[in-house]
């Protein structure tokens, strides 16, 4: 590296955060079981715990995910969990209400034709509102299920209407300083129509909400040939890219580390947004988020893994040289444009992430540094000793 890309390497890394998610440290699988992992999570405070070793470790998680049902106890102060996650060095990050979880929740939430279940999802909604303003949490995460299997079950159109009812009531809730992000995904668990399937749908519910409502874009929930990197730039370019969650799939939500199947097209991701900044003068605001479960790899190793690759693709995208690239577009120079971004994407950044971690005073190796702790086999010997003596058994269990 230059002095001038070790610099702007550094830089960027400085101001780049990634939020790890809860539900990534507890046991989960697929639905046909799980393969339990000695070491994975209990409850709320093993969670934050493993968060906090992910952000001791990296330098840049200071934030984690939460999901309201799972992470909470009903009719206990949320402050406490709050309290609970500074403990171990990390405070609460998005919030995420959980509307597909529930029996009621069979036909849809939001899409429900049902008055009842529509109001039922929304005040859980306002619930998670409530908790976002005692966390101090800055967002609403809104994923659903929702959606039709066959041919006529529902109608396409009511269902957007009602959708459109229930963002919008959602939104006036929201504070001056709280944002929700609308998710969407093509298929899973609906498999004819779901009701938020692709990034123009929720831009448009988003943008109908109000001012404070942006897009979530997940990695994993595409289609094998989109062009997710020509999404951003879009809702870049709208001002409505609100959010990512970060995982990596050869098929489509695979949950996958990043940039375990196509680092490259994560790295053209970053530099749509690194372009984007360059010509505005300013970075935009994105919650960068991860969106993983694992059912081999070890949960917090899992997690050091994608986030090290995060801070990687996102200093390697940093140093692509904008005002050479303009000139390249300019001319319709197709191969020198091009290579401008695989020069880049080739570079070893490692002295930039060497000087950010020295900086900062982080291990140069956060994956060696977890392994020599010995965080892993403390943490297996504890909870496996509060699971005998909690009776919990995991035999037989099905996802």
């Amino acid at each position: 590296m230059t002095p001038k890309t070790l610099r702007r390497a550094v830089e960027a890394l400085a101001s780049f955060n990634v939020e790890t998610p809860s539900w990534g440290f507890a046991d989960t699988g697929t639905r046909f079981g799980k393969f339990f992992q000695d070491a994975a999570a209990i409850d709320t405070n093993d969670k934050l715990a493993d968060a906090g070793q992910v952000h001791a470790l990296t330098g840049c998680c200071p934030t984690v995910a939460v999901h309201v049902l799972w992470d909470f106890v009903a009719g206990e102060d949320p402050k406490k969990t709050a309290a609970m996650a500074r403990k171990h060095g990390v405070k609460i990050g998005a919030i995420n209400p959980n509307l597909f979880q529930d029996q009621e929740y069979k036909w849809g939430s939001f899409g429900h034709n049902d008055a009842k279940v529509r109001a039922q999802a929304l005040q859980h909604c306002y619930d998670s509102v409530d908790i976002m303003k005692a966390t101090g949490s800055e967002y609403l995460s809104l994923w659903f299920a929702d959606g039709t299997n066959y041919p006529g079950q529902g109608s396409i159109r009511e269902r957007k209407g009602y959708f459109e009812e229930c963002l919008k009531a959602l939104h006036k809730q929201l504070g001056p300083k709280q944002t929700m992000l609308v998710e969407y995904k093509p298929f899973e668990p609906a498999f004819y129509a779901t009701d938020i399937a692709d990034w123009g749908m929720a831009y448009l519910y988003a943008k109908k909400a109000g001012s404070k409502s942006k897009v979530l874009v997940d990695t994993g929930h595409h289609y094998n040939a989109t062009n997710i990197e020509q999404i951003v730039a879009w809702l870049l370019d709208e001002d409505m890219l609100g959010g990512f969650h970060f995982n990596d799939r050869k098929y489509a939500d695979d949950d996958l580390t990043l940039g375990s199947i196509d680092p490259y097209q994560v790295f053209r991701i970053f530099h749509e947004i690194h372009f984007f900044a360059s010509d505005r003068g300013k970075m935009p605001k994105i919650a960068y988020m991860v969106d993983q479960c694992h059912n081999e790899k070890a949960k917090v190793e899992a997690m050091i893994q994608t986030v090290v690759m995060a801070q990687e693709l996102y200093a390697k995208a940093a140093i692509v040289d904008h005002d050479a690239l303009r000139r390249a577009q300019a001319k319709n120079n197709v191969i020198d444009a091009e290579l401008l971004l695989k020069k880049a994407f080739f570079t070893d950044v490692t002295p930039a992430l060497a000087a950010f971690r020295k900086k900062n005073k982080l291990p140069l190796d956060p994956l060696l540094e977890h392994r020599r702790s010995g965080y892993e086999k403390k943490a297996a010997a504890d909870r496996n000793a509060r699971r005998k003596a909690m009776g919990i058994s995991r035999g037989g269990s099905f996802a």
